[in-house]
């Protein structure tokens, strides 16, 4: 157990890793940070991409006095955005989309929450009779949490993937479990920036490499502007699973 002058020290420690961050920086306070004894570090605040969310919990879960962190991280919205938007949005993308086809895709309101009562959820796409899938789609504050069940890992990344795309969503935390059970590896999680790319209609799917050690990933290839290699890369931080995203794609207008 942490000693105060010892959560004192790693508290510092916390603070002089986020200022070294490119994508954090000096400027950042968060509204939050704590350590309790049993070395649970409790962070909240807002950053300005899904990168720099994680490379700051990476960072802080490498430092060994650390066991434990409460994420309370959110990103910056892309733009203003209400939860029954932000719903409506994912429930479309979620419906529309052919790697969820034959799942039952459902909205929790938050008028219907209440923790003694079961949540009551409107129907947005009806499953296939067959299928045991199924996708909850709940929104508080721009934070999307996803349960249920779908039929691999590369429809867990995708839906989480989709979720970040919402302009509005300050947080995702993916619940979706995996029906029948994977294995998962570093070419499941090279499939799944491979899926992102192609669903993402700004990006030239066809002008990126993708490849994947550990948790890493590595884009190379060939694009038209630094927007759309800017973009690629944060579709690949998008997906579950991506530790570090190291960017090598080539402009050339």
């Amino acid at each position: 157990m942490p000693t105060n002058e010892a959560g004192h020290q790693t508290l510092e420690q916390v603070r002089a890793v986020l200022h070294s961050q490119a994508r954090i920086g000096p400027a950042f306070r968060p509204d939050r940070l704590e350590i309790d004894e049993e070395g649970t570090l409790t962070i909240e605040g807002e950053v300005e991409s899904v990168a720099a969310k994680k490379r700051a919990l990476a960072q802080i879960a490498a430092l060994g006095a650390v066991t434990a962190i409460v994420d309370r991280l959110h990103v910056k919205p892309a733009a203003p955005m209400g939860d029954a938007e932000i719903r409506a949005h994912l429930g479309r993308f979620f419906s529309q989309d052919p790697a969820f086809a034959g799942l039952t895709v459902r909205q929790m309101h938050h008028e219907s929450y209440d923790p003694v009562y079961e949540p009551v959820y409107e129907v947005v796409a009806e499953g296939a009779p067959e299928s045991a899938g199924h996708i909850d789609i709940e929104v508080r504050d721009g934070a999307i949490t996803l349960n249920g069940q779908v039929p691999g890992l590369n429809s867990q990344r995708l839906a989480g993937v989709m979720a970040w795309w919402v302009p509005g969503v300050r947080d995702v935390i993916n619940g979706l479990a995996v029906e029948p059970p994977e294995e998962d590896a570093p070419i499941r999680i090279e499939e799944a920036v491979r899926t992102a790319l192609e669903r993402d209609p700004y990006v030239e799917a066809g002008q990126v490499r993708v490849g994947v050690l550990h948790r890493e990933v590595r884009l190379t290839g060939v694009v038209a502007s630094e927007g759309l290699k800017e973009m690629a890369e944060q579709d690949a931080w998008c997906v579950l699973g991506v530790d570090n995203v190291i960017n090598e794609i080539a402009v050339r207008p």
